[in-house]
């Protein structure tokens, strides 16, 4: 039983490091190409899957934290209505 259930968590690791690693930018992949990691996750599931989760994948993605500032969206325009000029020129 024990057995199975490593094998079931290991496909779902495999499956999804795969998922994500085709679904990452092209330009954002570090280390290898992208083919050439998803190859690495296919042959080597826990080995190439935790190297790719250490090594190829990008530091913050969105919605994970991380990342830089500069890689985070600005907000634009105003925050609150005392900051919108047009709002208060109205009043």
């Amino acid at each position: 039983m024990l057995r199975v259930i490593a094998a079931v968590a290991l496909l779902a690791f495999t499956i999804y490091t795969v998922i994500d690693c085709v679904q990452t930018e092209d330009d954002k992949v570090k280390g290898l190409p992208k083919i050439a990691w998803v190859f690495v996750i296919l042959l080597f599931p826990l080995v190439g899957g935790g190297a790719w989760w250490i090594a190829g994948r990008p530091a913050g993605l969105p919605g994970l934290g991380g990342g830089s500032p500069q890689d985070r969206p600005r907000r634009r325009g105003p925050l609150g209505p005392d900051d919108d000029p047009d709002f208060l020129g109205r009043l």
